[in-house]
């Protein structure tokens, strides 16, 4: 089987599987409770796709995972400034995990906006996503606690930039 990661914009007929990956990931690894109004956000992964742009990672065939870049105008950016974008709803497949597919897609995010001569990258992270939290740090980015956040009372969100 072969492990290589390939990052690429998903099709409309992989829309159904990256909302169920999506909310596998999130509701089912404990970061959204399965009755939180996010669930809907997570599975309205067309309503995603045609105000941002979905990727997928694939690996050995099968999709791996997904992420949600948002380019500047994007009502999915609520953290990033007019000339920077942000990703969101990055999620991997237990059965993908340490093999490099979340770092692939975050390094396709940093490319595309690299690509549009914007100045940064920004993200939202749960506090207790600590592998993520790392991933990011060895990646460059660094955490601007100024912009931290609390979608709902007792969820801390933290965030992260990486500027170019």
């Amino acid at each position: 089987m072969d492990d290589a990661v390939v990052v690429r914009e998903a099709r409309a007929d992989e829309y159904e599987l990256i909302g169920e990956l999506t909310v596998e990931v999130y509701v089912g690894g404990g970061l959204v409770s399965a009755a939180s109004p996010y669930v809907n956000s997570l599975l309205d992964v067309a309503g995603r796709a045609g105000k941002s742009e979905l990727l997928v990672a694939e690996i050995g065939g099968e999709v791996g995972g997904a992420v949600t870049y948002c380019p500047p105008g994007s009502p999915y950016a609520g953290l990033a400034g007019p000339d920077e974008a942000e990703f969101r709803m990055l999620a991997v497949r237990e059965s993908a995990r340490g093999k490099g597919v979340g770092r692939a897609m975050v390094t396709a995010c940093v490319e595309r906006a690299r690509e549009a001569g914007l100045s940064g990258l920004r993200l939202s992270t749960q506090k207790n996503m600590e592998a993520a939290h790392r991933l990011y740090e060895q990646m460059g980015f660094v955490r601007t606690p100024d912009r931290d956040w609390a979608p709902a009372p007792g969820v801390d969100v933290l965030t992260y930039a990486l500027a170019f």
